[in-house]
């Protein structure tokens, strides 16, 4: 017990004395080196995918979809814990702490276990329903079985990972990510080609490595490297507790959830175009996220610093960090957007050489590069409200950049400038998402110095 005790009292000292900038860097490395590793497994699939044929490309622009639904569970669950517990330990309340990460996870596994049930009894109706044509529908449901099976330990990892991510210890999360990740690019090649299992063993490949991972990530708990806790005795489903885990986690399910909605309506709408103009938005998906990660992974690392000492009443520490995420998210992230822009038609002929999916993702890629600055905007905007409780704000301004822009301007631009609508309806989105966000950001920025005083 004194160990444990000492343990927390040099943790909470290094999230309320170790400088800000310092602190931030030091968690959002790690987190960005897992993202971008689960980013490279991303593109490593649908590079080998992509080797069977232009259908099984399109199928892994489908399934993204799916993932995205489970993991937005995983998400909610996941920050709406790591939000409540990151305060609760600031504020020294470790106890308290525990119930939240116990009861999340077990939600977790319980939703992740209705979808891979539903989905494994109705596949064909929910793949067409994620976009599928019926040239893409036979790899679509191949691939989409072994990611349904592997729902629980994606939801389950999902919240693990950013409850250890919360507690300030961004290394011992990356170790479980990055592994799953970087063993899944070894089986994939190998259960595809190999062993000739095609799509199948790419799906096959997904689920062990998922399974691996949450191993990885439970014992950290297990052996108790962590203050929270996930045992059975912290379980608590009263209402009060499930209602603050989901309130506080909506708006990352809403950014998931949304993104996966997001992703069948452009099917969708591709889908008139032909499969290779759905293949081609696929990959244009994948690279974007593989920017998007890097803000999101600094992100990630700004979210313990800004919770805990919300949660310790250090509000200048507060000030301080979402300064600093918000210029250098923004300084890296438009680096990365101006090479991506300059190679864009390279990096679509990594994935595929036919010349029309060549054609349609490097209009779209740079489309996305030209807005992709703005992002970090509602990324630090989004991340701050979630992180200090506030979960209104946070709800719309993670609703606003797919439910309220992306998905109308879709149905309309498609119709008026056909593959051009589509292609770029996103890089909007993200211009409109983040002069919505600003007003928002700023007005907290300037109460905090406020509440100083």
């Amino acid at each position: 017990m004194k160990n444990q005790a000492a343990s927390a009292e040099a943790q909470y000292k290094k999230m309320t004395e170790t400088p800000v900038n310092k602190l931030i860097a030091t968690l959002a490395v790690p987190t960005v080196i897992s993202m971008l590793v689960t980013m490279i497994y991303n593109a490593a699939d649908t590079f080998f995918v992509s080797k069977i044929n232009v259908h099984a490309s399109a199928a892994t622009g489908i399934l993204l979809s799916l993932m995205a639904i489970i993991q937005a569970f995983g998400f909610m669950y996941g920050h709406g814990a790591g939000s409540n517990t990151s305060r609760l330990l600031g504020a020294r309340n470790i106890e308290k702490a525990r119930v939240y990460s116990t009861t999340a996870f077990t939600l977790a596994l319980l939703t992740a276990l209705l979808i891979m049930i539903g989905g494994l009894i109705f596949i064909a109706p929910f793949m067409r329903l994620l976009g599928s044509t019926e040239t893409i529908l036979p790899y679509a449901e191949e691939y989409g079985r072994w990611i349904l099976i592997a729902a629980p330990a994606m939801s389950c990892s999902c919240v693990m990972n950013n409850l250890i991510r919360y507690e300030g210890m961004a290394k011992l999360a990356m170790i479980g990510l990055a592994t799953g990740a970087v063993l899944n690019m070894f089986l994939d090649p190998l259960f595809i080609f190999t062993f000739k299992m095609g799509i199948r063993g790419a799906g096959l490949s997904t689920a062990i490595a998922e399974y691996i991972s949450m191993g990885i990530l439970m014992s950290v708990f297990v052996r108790r490297k962590t203050q929270c806790r996930i045992m059975p005795k912290y379980l608590s489903l009263r209402p009060r507790v499930v209602w603050e885990i989901i309130s506080v986690g909506a708006p990352s399910f809403a950014r998931q959830g949304l993104s996966s909605l997001s992703t069948m309506v452009l099917n969708v709408h591709a889908a008139p175009f032909g499969d290779a103009c759905i293949a081609a938005m696929s990959i244009v998906s994948k690279v974007m996220m593989f920017i998007l990660s890097v803000s999101i992974g600094i992100g990630q690392g700004f979210q313990p610093v800004c919770a805990f000492n919300y949660g310790a009443k250090k509000y200048e520490r507060v000030r301080s960090s979402i300064r600093f995420t918000w210029v250098f998210s923004t300084i890296v992230v438009s680096a990365l957007s101006a090479l991506v822009f300059i190679f864009s038609p390279q990096i679509v002929r990594w994935f595929r050489t036919d010349a029309e999916v060549v054609q349609i993702g490097t209009a779209a890629l740079r489309y996305v590069c030209i807005a992709m600055c703005l992002m970090p905007t509602v990324t630090c905007a989004n991340m701050t409200f979630q992180s200090v409780g506030l979960s209104g704000k946070a709800l719309f301004i993670s609703c606003a950049q797919n439910g309220l822009f992306f998905i109308p301007l879709i149905f309309v631009l498609s119709k008026l400038f056909g593959v051009v609508g589509i292609e770029t309806a996103q890089p909007i989105s993200f211009a409109l998402s983040a002069v919505v966000a600003i007003p928002f950001l700023l007005s907290f920025y300037r109460s905090l110095k406020e509440s100083k005083n």
